[in-house]
């Protein structure tokens, strides 16, 4: 199983990224997904979640800035992450379950102007 994140940059405040979580190995379609940051000297916090069934859950600090989502054709998923923020700035993971726990590689997001 392999997971692989991308779409991280630097972006303005304000602004948008979308990162993407390409799978191998497991199908993201009918897994159990989440989305993770880490910032500098801070602990991996949950961002956003997406259950098997489609149900989503997101942290205080993104609800109705960031959407998760996923492509069962493409096996792919993804965090729509709008009104970015210079605190938003972490490296991002993606995870997902079936029968266990996988992660992705991160991927860098700065928000800085």
């Amino acid at each position: 199983v392999q997971l692989q994140a991308s779409g991280g940059g630097l972006v303005q405040p304000g602004g948008s990224l979308r990162l993407s979580c390409a799978a191998s190995g497991i199908l993201l379609g009918v897994s159990h997904m989440e989305w993770y940051r880490q910032a500098p000297g801070n602990q991996r916090e949950l961002v956003a979640a997406i259950t098997s069934g489609g149900s989503t859950n997101y942290a205080d600090s993104v609800k109705d800035r960031f959407t998760i989502s996923r492509d069962g054709a493409k096996n792919m998923g993804y965090l729509q992450m709008n009104s970015l923020k210079p605190e938003d700035t972490a490296v991002y993971y993606c995870y997902a379950v079936f029968l266990r726990g996988y992660w992705g590689q991160g991927t860098q997001v700065t928000v800085s102007s």
